[in-house]
């Protein structure tokens, strides 16, 4: 019988999902899940590579670049198990993470949960969050607005939205979408994953759904590897980690899908307040190049000219969408 799904989207990264199987089928007992792989029309002959080492993995072709969540949610329709793990492709299980986390996580009435995500040098990821009034942190990437709004909140004593290092079991409202496991009667009552996202955001906005169902439960003495951001910055020529790249294509995308999730989760209101910020930085950060170069100094990174004519091509395409964003009508967000 099997109890556990475990569901990987792959796009041009099949010898990155070779090696996260790799280690999955050495830390878990073999009559414990399934395997999907989602395989999002990469025409590299994906299959053909990951099924000649992993031959019982079920291959699930979409027919078209579809992202995280239209990907994996044809992966929960098709599973088998009454639990699902979402997992990227770019992680690496030791420690038998994912069993433990499944008997532990089978045993609870929690909705969702997760693990503590390390980089390769052992150093923790965020895994695991709270959330913010109105989706106030979505501001914490600006060069310099964010850094004000990041000591505004410190000055007043605000709670840091995210949990550093778990080391034991911590309640959270959201889960990192590289390792996130939920159970199909909470999918039931909360749905699907939004099809309107393509990439990022996504795993936030459903979390912000499940949320309504209880919180949720970060298992930090299990941990898996994740190559942070490998997989997208290799498919689309990016660099960065997290959501802190504002300048390029990839940030074009990370910036569109977040306030696509501040708008479903808080409303209209905090997304054009956001929006104006958004907006406003953009004579800040031209400020700030022009006192640079008066005034050369080597403290801080700060952004470049380059950065800031993509910032500013990326905020006006934000803009550009933002009465299909209001509107809520059900739109495929995908730039890159």
């Amino acid at each position: 019988m099997i109890n556990l799904s475990i569901i990987i989207v792959n796009y041009r990264t099949p010898q990155m999902v070779i090696d996260c199987l790799q280690t999955i089928y050495a830390q878990t007992d073999a009559g414990l899940f399934e395997v999907i792989v989602v395989d999002n029309a990469s025409g590299d002959g994906s299959e053909e590579k990951v099924c000649a080492v992993f031959p019982s993995v079920r291959w699930i072709q979409m027919w078209y670049n579809s992202g995280f969540a239209r990907a994996n949610n044809e992966g929960i329709r098709r599973s088998a198990g009454e639990i699902v793990l979402l997992i990227n492709s770019d992680t690496l299980v030791e420690n038998r993470a994912i069993e433990g986390c499944y008997r532990e996580f089978a045993a609870s009435a929690y909705p969702a949960c997760g693990v503590q995500l390390i980089n390769p040098d052992r150093t923790p990821q965020i895994s695991g969050a709270w959330f913010v009034r109105g989706g106030l942190n979505n501001l914490l990437p600006l060069p310099y607005l964010g850094a004000l709004v990041k000591g505004l909140g410190k000055a007043s004593g605000a709670k840091v939205p995210n949990v550093p290092e778990a080391q034991s079991l911590v309640e959270v409202d959201w889960i990192n979408g590289a390792f996130l496991m939920v159970k199909k009667d909470a999918i039931a009552r909360a749905g699907l994953m939004d099809e309107d996202f393509f990439l990022y955001a996504e795993e936030i906005e459903w979390c912000s759904r499940l949320r309504k169902l209880g919180k949720m439960a970060l298992y930090g003495q299990f941990r898996v590897v994740h190559i942070q951001g490998a997989s997208a910055n290799e498919r689309y020529n990016s660099s960065g980690k997290g959501y802190y790249n504002l300048y390029d294509l990839k940030g074009m995308q990370i910036m569109l899908s977040n306030f696509v999730r501040v708008r479903k989760q808080f409303g209209a209101g905090w997304f054009l307040f956001q929006l104006l910020i958004y907006v406003a930085e953009i004579p800040v950060i031209g400020i700030g190049i022009l006192v640079s170069r008066l005034f050369p100094s080597k403290k801080g990174a700060r952004p470049t000219a380059r950065q800031f004519r993509g910032y500013c091509r990326n905020v006006l395409y934000l803009v550009g969408n933002s009465g299909t964003i209001i509107r809520t009508k059900p739109h495929f967000y995908k730039v890159l």
